[in-house]
């Protein structure tokens, strides 16, 4: 039986823990565990027996970490790492006791830097570097691929694509999160699974970070999510560190309390990570009987997602139209020149007017659309968590859009041309988008109501048939203009109302246009809009900056008790004097304020603003007084949850451009910027993971701070002497991985030992507070905020 048969009737039982197995077979800190067990197969091959031995069905491979980035540099390749590791598991198989229903699992972990944009790493690189594993696990003899510990979503979807697009293998995903239900990037439970399912994988889940205990919540909402099978390997508890080693709080018979309550709430592929052992898992295998598979009720609905935002899209959801340029010439100009501040301005204005979802449309002549729809996507997705709907009458531009857009979007459009249903849908098909189809065909659009149905009938038919779910098809029954078509208006109304009543699939509709050419266009449109929502409209593309327009949706919200209590009607409305919202914003350009500037991440136009306010302040005066206390405001939000990663970082590099333009201001003066003390920052000897350490260095940096980084893996000797030689008083130590927690431990020990008048503050995932002051560490930076206030302290 393989593995996708396997999975259907049955609990799989994944095997437990590998690093802290390596190590107890003379893995050394700083030794790179891939190679450690290519050097030592049988001891890798104890390991895999031991959890076969213990009721494990899937043994994963050693190749956690083995990837071109990480192995070559030690001269050796993926192809004879992979290769080795798979071929030790099957060996491990043949030598077990039972041989039934056993599979080898390609083990594909995170690269270990950041993707664009919060990182330099390309998405197409990173899908180079997992295609490379995957292909090779497949000719090796892998039964399925595992992609586990992600903490961002853009790196998962680049690995399953690869792992997807290259192999026939199953495919499982896990992404690890936080007891707040957030990825170290601030992704949401719920946004892995619309995206990562959509992918077609077979199963997705959550595996690391935490214990059974902290897990469950989250496990119960991805099980409510998904359709496919869910993903569980917790850790054995929260870690405390003795001696160097992490041991965790949770032995084997309360690990499996934890798994029965995971297949409760509907898990069914279960194993262990960090702190597990063969233990863990024969307990779950010897009590295998009492666990049986649950049927969970799912959530059956339409939703569109960010990383870090989920709109579930329902009657009304308002989304943007003003990322279209037809007609409009500043965007036109924006497009050409490449101004993506202008664009992400306009985004922000319409979300700020109440869109929950931005239309991007960049359709202009003479302009390479298929490579400007990925950037400007990329661009708005730095800056914008709601999510977007991508727009274009080019299938190519369409599928750039879906390949790099970061979350579940819609795909606007197709219609019933057997030409556009053929090339589109199975594209949406494999990126699990939304998609929304058009009431026209070979013909052209239907003056009559029941024309138009039946073009709808045929792509809903359609779009069934290639496998997409009928939640998340939107037809739009086209609104045309009433100066040149005014007996077909009511057609379109008349339509909505016949799809919703007979199809039961969602509606979207343009309604702006049926205004063309007329005057007082607000009046039409506002008119036209009610008696669509009346009839079933569900997803209105209007311009949400239009007063008329967001009046008539919070009054259909209160009509129809959906603004319960009439709440957001009463806080919007309240102020509203002669009918006229004191409030109004015109379409005149917002202005900015320095700090909105920098928490929105526009770069071009800091370089405009930071000039100015050097007319009246001093270089210093705008860092103390200006950007550093916006920083703090910042830093404060992300710490509450307000924003997140991608969010902070942007408006860190703004900070920078902002410096930038300072530090040449004071350089035509001979002067400087104050200095506030010298910092290193590391990652600890045989870690090879800088995300959280690049964060503080930018943030340091753009509080004044001289940071010297001295990168990832580093030789203890190294940062010893580094301090030594530049009178370093602030050492900023990161560890991610809970085989290198122990190099941290000795780093400061050298650092004591050498009597460097030094303090030393520690991060990273498996770090905490006790163990921090366990390993001799100053301080404990639980983030990248945490670490400006241990520098405040310490270097005036």
């Amino acid at each position: 039986m393989n593995v996708r048969d396997f999975i259907k009737d049955n609990i799989l039982i994944f095997d437990g823990a590998m690093g802290t197995m390596l190590q107890q077979k003379g893995l050394k800190i700083g030794e790179n565990p891939e190679i450690f067990g290519f050097e030592n197969p049988d001891k890798l091959l104890e390991i895999h027996k031991s959890y076969l031995d213990a009721g494990s069905n899937v043994i994963t491979t050693n190749t956690f970490g083995a990837n071109e980035l990480k192995l070559e540099k030690l001269g050796y390749t993926v192809e004879k790492i992979v290769d080795n590791a798979v071929k030790v598991a099957k060996k491990a198989i043949n030598k077990s006791q039972n041989i039934n229903n056993k599979f080898v699992a390609l083990d594909m972990g995170p690269i270990g830097e950041m993707l664009e944009p919060m990182g330099t790493l390309s998405f197409d690189r990173a899908y180079e570097i997992f295609k490379r594993q995957a292909i090779q696990g497949e000719k090796s003899g892998a039964d399925l691929i595992i992609i586990e510990t992600m903490m961002d979503l853009y790196e998962a979807k680049a690995a399953v694509l690869a792992a997807k697009e290259n192999t026939n293998l199953p495919v499982f995903c896990t992404m690890t999160f936080d007891e707040n239900g957030r990825s170290f990037t601030g992704c949401l439970p719920e946004s892995m699974v619309l995206t990562i399912e959509g992918l077609g994988v077979d199963a997705v889940g959550v595996n690391c970070s935490l214990g059974p205990k902290q897990l469950l919540p989250i496990v119960e909402r991805i099980a409510k999510m998904t359709k496919v099978p869910v993903v569980v390997q917790a850790n054995a508890g929260l870690p405390n560190i003795v001696d160097g080693q992490a041991t965790y709080d949770v032995d084997a018979e309360e690990f499996y309390k934890g798994v029965k309550n995971f297949v409760k709430v509907g898990a069914s592929i279960i194993g262990g990570c960090c702190g597990t052992d063969p233990s863990f898992i024969n307990k779950i295998s010897n009590n295998l009987d009492e666990l049986k598979k649950v049927n969970v009720e799912k959530v059956n609905k339409c939703f569109v997602c960010s990383p870090s935002k989920v709109v579930e899209i329902k009657a009304p959801t308002v989304m943007g139209e003003r990322l279209n340029p037809t007609g409009r010439k500043s965007l036109q100009d924006a497009i050409k020149n490449r101004n993506f501040d202008y664009i992400i301005n306009l985004g922000l204005e319409q979300i700020n007017g109440g869109a929950e979802i931005l239309n991007v449309n960049v359709g202009i002549p003479n302009i390479e659309e298929e490579k400007f729809m990925p950037m400007v996507i990329k661009e708005i997705q730095s800056v914008i968590d709601t999510p977007l709907q991508v727009d274009s009458s080019n299938i190519d531009v369409l599928e750039q859009g879906l390949r790099y857009y970061n979350g579940k979007t819609i795909v606007n459009s197709v219609n019933g041309k057997e030409e556009s249903l053929s090339k589109i849908l199975p594209i949406v098909k494999k990126y699990g988008s939304c998609v929304v189809g058009l009431t026209l065909d070979e013909n052209g659009i239907p003056k009559t109501a029941k024309g138009r149905f039946n073009i709808a009938k045929k792509i809903v038919d359609k779009a069934i048939s290639y496998g997409i779910n009928k939640e998340d098809i939107f037809i739009d029954c086209l609104s045309l203009t009433v100066s040149a078509q005014q007996s077909e208006a009511m057609a379109t109304i008349e339509c909505i109302k016949m799809i919703k009543e007979e199809l039961g699939v969602k509606t979207i509709l343009g309604v702006s246009n049926v205004s063309f050419g007329v005057p007082n266009r607000k009046a039409l449109n506002s008119t036209y809009l009610t008696m669509a929502l009346a009839n079933g409209l569900d997803l209105p593309i209007i311009n949400p900056n239009e007063d008329s327009m967001m009046e008539v949706i919070n009054s259909f919200k209160v009509i129809k008790n959906i603004d319960k209590n009439c709440i957001n009607y009463i806080s919007k409305y309240a102020n509203v004097v002669n009918n006229k919202d004191i409030n109004t914003r015109q379409n005149n350009k917002e202005k900015l304020s320095v700090e909105q500037i920098i928490e929105r991440g526009l770069k071009e136009e800091i370089k405009e603003v930071i000039p100015n306010i050097l007319k009246s302040q001093s270089e210093n005066e705008v860092i103390e007084e200006i950007l550093i206390p916006t920083l703090d405001k910042i830093g404060k939000k992300y710490e509450n949850g307000e924003i997140f990663l991608p969010q902070l970082i942007q408006s860190a590099e703004t900070v920078k451009v902002a410096l930038d333009i300072l530090k040449v201001s004071l350089q035509s003066k001979s002067e400087s910027i104050e200095q506030k003390g010298k910092i290193i920052v590391a990652t600890v000897k045989g870690d090879i993971h800088d995300i959280g350490k690049n964060i503080v260095k930018i943030m340091l940096e753009n509080y004044g701070y001289d940071v010297l980084d001295l990168g990832k893996d580093v030789d203890i000797d190294v940062i010893v002497e580094e301090a030594k030689n530049r009178n370093i008083k602030l050492i900023g130590l990161s560890a991610l991985m809970t085989t290198t927690v122990r190099s941290m431990k000795e780093t400061i020990e050298a650092i004591r030992k050498e009597g460097l008048d030094a303090k030393v503050f520690v991060g990273g995932a498996v770090l905490t507070s006790e163990y921090a002051k366990e390993i001799g560490a100053d301080y404990y930076s639980k983030d990248a905020k945490s670490s400006i206030e241990i520098a405040k302290t310490n270097l005036r």
